[in-house]
């Protein structure tokens, strides 16, 4: 590639990054932000001082779920007043509390063992250079929908990566506009679009013990987590974390 095409490239990449992004950038923060002061005030008025509120999940996107954590020393009523004032503000869509050891994350379910296991010698391929999805992975995209489909009403993250060839901008606007068009696909296979969520990471996590510029780190990835409970229970809400 010569260096105009490749500057037309790069710049092309930083465009639909821009364009990806701008309307969460701009929106999303402030929602939660917003949110995140009725629900400290909340656990404050139910003598929750002490307990995390955590609005952002395990890919560090914003969410109406938030997670508590900490606590220690609160007695389990204490905790579960809190619990049930923040999840009645307005706008939470539920909470959960941490487990012990967690750091804010939830556990991780089977649907996500059932895929790594369909994708451990197969790859769901595309066209090069190109978010379009080779025909050939059709059948591919068929059975992790399947293996997907029992964990509907989790969190599904679908993660693009590349190797470390090119530049990274393009590479990460790449990532992410395949993961995207993986989404795509299993929204037309049946999985829900409100649980999916679409990443690219460009070439920052290579495949461990592999050369960064190996085109086998060029792969989609899946996470699935559960989601927060609608209403918090006593037995949502464990010793402090």
């Amino acid at each position: 590639m010569n260096p105009r095409r490749a500057s037309i490239v790069a710049a092309g990449a930083g465009l639909c990054l821009v364009l990806s992004f701008a309307a969460s950038n701009l929106q999303g923060p402030a929602f939660i932000a917003g949110l995140k002061q009725k629900a400290v005030a909340a656990r404050d008025e139910a003598g929750g001082q002490g307990v995390k509120v955590a609005f952002e999940d395990r890919y560090g996107w914003l969410t109406r779920h938030p997670i508590l954590s900490g606590g220690k020393g609160l007695d389990n009523a204490t905790r579960t007043r809190v619990a049930a004032r923040i999840a009645n503000v307005p706008g939470i869509g539920g909470i959960t509390w941490a487990r012990e050891g967690e750091s804010g994350r939830v556990a991780t379910l089977h649907c996500q063992d059932d895929v790594e296991r369909i994708l451990e010698t197969r790859t769901i391929r595309f066209n090069e250079a190109s978010a379009r999805l080779d025909p050939a992975s059709e059948k591919l995209l068929d059975e992790v929908a399947r293996a997907l489909r029992p964990c509907v009403g989790s969190i599904i993250a679908v993660i693009g990566h590349t190797d470390a060839g090119g530049f990274a901008q393009a590479n990460l606007a790449l990532s992410k506009a395949r993961a995207d068009a993986v989404r795509w696909a299993l929204i037309g296979r049946g999985i829900p679009a409100d649980g999916l969520r679409a990443a690219g990471v460009g070439s920052k996590q290579p495949v461990p013990g592999l050369d960064p510029l190996d085109p086998a780190n060029r792969r989609i990835e899946f996470s699935v987590i559960s989601p927060a409970p609608i209403k918090p229970t006593p037995i949502d809400t464990p010793g402090p974390g």
